[in-house]
């Protein structure tokens, strides 16, 4: 035989890997990794696409607005923009809850949970239903208001206007990036690089990070550009990369983590080996101490080499603390079976965004928690739709230790399931943010649970007398140090001046957005008084707030850290210099919209006080 016939038979093996390669990376859509391949390839067959707003909000974990109003909501992202190309603050955006670490440094802040991969930063999410299930070629986002908090953008195989649901509910991350700081608050609309998916969607998810930012991101519209028909890339390429060939790394890793967790979370066959080289010299506890740094699909591929790794990965004293909520796309009742032998000593459990369309059942949550909930001390489930009352009695049943729980925007758990957690006498964290809890059964878990040191009762419209409710604090909640009664519609100088005479332990209170608060009834200067502690304060959007409030602040409140007077009418700016002066730990201080307060003066109070973090909002 001829040489030259071997060397064809190689040629053409490499130019099928080649092609195969490529359609693999047409396939999955890598179109923006640093190995893709440059070529001037064009869709084929050629599509007409589509260009389309959001249709509806379906999902998201937070926002700055009001429960029963469209200002600054996640609702007004449906449909066409309402501001852009304009730039500034306006109540016609979406607008999430919190922005920069200002949150983290308050007494309220939770500690963060160990092993979260890197990779994962978001913060918050929105979902937003589109008319017609296309395959994605962009996805427009118009910012219109300190643009950069998005981090991650993800579509979904279900169709939610569909009549048949499908059997797998499968996400896909089209776009994701690290934050990033950008340089101004002008609008701008973000254009990533996507990549392709197999499947149609007309459900994107958004998730951001706001921690760079200077104040509150305002998104105003999304637009999903596709085609009906699946692209098929041609095969006229100008130039391979042979490192291409290889499998890419951070692909499998993405299966690994995701796709394949729940294969990893299962019992394999392993093989046995005569020596396990250093690691037989190596004490048990080092070793455990090492592969406490890894994250959960780290430590679940680890437990697939040998016996004695399996070993120590399946140890529960690995899984004392575990963060499920970087995996939400793929937890689902076999997760949780495969994981119950792990976590029997567990004390923090993470499970928020889980368990949603379906994919936890109330028996798979209600089953994981009997075998593992007699240690729990922390359990995180915010936006849990899967949860109902059972499930809220499954945790005060079997979580006899429970100390923290978050049940932020779980608003589909109904109003009287709440009666539940009044059994939890140990409470001492209790976040019901958007939440469907009434008067009764708040009343019943503020008797109850008088251990409560933290209490978020935000944005939760179903309560009709918040005095009442301030008053059994005053009288119950001795110990209570942070309250968050954001958007609270109906407190009074009343329930004030009962809450700061019963709770004088408090550090953090959060009114803001409480339009019957008068500064003329004395409200705010009984508060300066009686809560010498305060480190926050939040009196947003209270265009009462005046000269004498913000003078009893200085003289009373010196450890104040963080206080937030949006919107007042009546704040000269030499208050604020004599509470610069006084209050020597302020490091943030709002006086946006503030009448009185203009630019110049935010200048010299910035040269004067530059360890002081002043802002200014505008709109234009």
């Amino acid at each position: 035989m001829s040489p030259v016939f071997p060397m064809l038979t190689v040629l053409s093996m490499f130019y099928y890997m080649c092609l195969r390669r490529r359609a693999r990376t047409a396939t999955r859509g890598e179109m923006n990794s640093r190995r893709a391949i440059e070529s001037n390839t064009r869709a084929l067959p050629i599509n007409v696409e589509i260009v389309q707003y959001a249709k509806e909000v379906l999902d998201f974990s937070s926002h700055y607005g009001s429960e029963n109003s469209m200002s600054y909501t996640m609702w007004n992202l449906a449909g066409i923009p309402n501001v852009y190309p304009s730039s500034g603050d306006f109540t016609q955006t979406a607008v999430f809850r919190t922005y920069g670490t200002w949150w983290d440094h308050c007494p309220s802040a939770r500690l963060p949970f160990k092993r979260t991969p890197p990779t994962f930063c978001s913060q918050d999410y929105v979902e937003l239903a589109f008319e017609e299930p296309v395959y994605p070629t962009a996805v427009h986002i118009l910012e219109t208001y300190h643009p950069g908090a998005v981090v991650r953008i993800l579509a979904c195989s279900a169709n939610p206007y569909s009549q048949n649901p499908p059997a797998e509910v499968r996400w896909e991350i089209l776009w994701s990036e690290a934050p990033t700081k950008v340089n101004g608050p002008q609008a701008r609309q973000f254009t990533p690089c996507i990549k392709q998916i197999n499947f149609p969607t007309n459900l994107i998810r958004l998730e951001v990070n706001s921690s760079l930012l200077d104040y509150y991101t305002e998104l105003d519209a999304v637009v999903l550009h596709g085609v009906k028909e699946r692209p098929v890339l041609s095969l006229k390429t100008s130039m391979i990369d042979v490192n291409d060939i290889d499998e890419d790394e951070d692909e499998e890793k993405y299966d690994c983590g995701m796709d394949t967790l729940n294969k990893q979370f299962s019992i394999v066959t392993l093989r046995e080996w005569p020596t396990n080289g250093y690691f037989d010299k190596l004490p048990y506890e080092l070793i455990q101490l090492i592969l406490s740094h890894l994250t959960v699909p780290d430590l679940c591929r680890l437990a697939q080499t040998c016996k004695l790794l399996y070993q120590h990965c399946c140890d529960p004293l690995q899984y004392i603390h575990l963060s499920l909520q970087p995996y939400w796309a793929r937890i689902n009742d076999t997760s949780l079976e495969y994981l119950q032998s792990r976590c029997t000593l567990i004390q923090w459990l993470n499970l928020s965004w889980t368990g949603n369309r379906g994919a936890i059942s109330v028996s798979g949550f209600s089953r994981f928690l009997k075998v593992c909930g007699s240690e729990l001390v922390r359990l995180e489930l915010s936006c849990g739709h899967f949860l109902n009352e059972t499930c809220l009695e499954v945790i005060t049943e079997m979580c006899p230790n429970l100390q923290e729980l978050n049940l932020s925007s779980c608003d589909k758990i109904p109003p009287q399931a709440f009666n539940h957690i009044a059994k939890v006498g140990s409470l001492k964290r209790l976040i019901l943010y958007r939440t469907k809890v009434e008067q009764t059964a708040l009343l019943s878990i503020l008797n109850f649970c008088s251990e409560l040191q933290h209490l978020s009762l935000g944005s939760c419209v179903m309560i009709e007398d918040y005095d009442l409710i301030a008053s059994m604090m005053g009288a119950k909640c001795k110990k209570l140090r942070s309250l968050d009664l954001w958007r609270c519609k109906n407190i009074t100088e009343s329930g004030i001046a009962e809450l700061a005479s019963g709770c004088q332990l408090l550090e953090e209170l959060d009114l803001g957005w409480c339009p019957t608060l008068q500064s003329s009834t004395g409200c705010f200067t009984n508060l300066a008084r009686k809560l010498p502690n305060l480190q926050k304060l939040f009196l947003t959007a209270n265009r009462s707030v005046c000269d004498t409030d913000i003078e009893e602040l200085a003289a009373n409140c010196t450890h104040l850290r963080q206080l937030d007077i949006l919107g007042t009418r009546m704040v000269s700016p030499a208050s604020l210099r004599k509470l610069l002066e006084s209050c020597k730990d302020l490091s943030l201080l709002d006086v946006s919209f503030c009448s009185q307060i203009d630019n110049r003066v935010v200048l010299e109070l910035n040269t004067s006080f530059p360890n002081v973090f002043i802002k200014k909002s505008f709109t234009q």
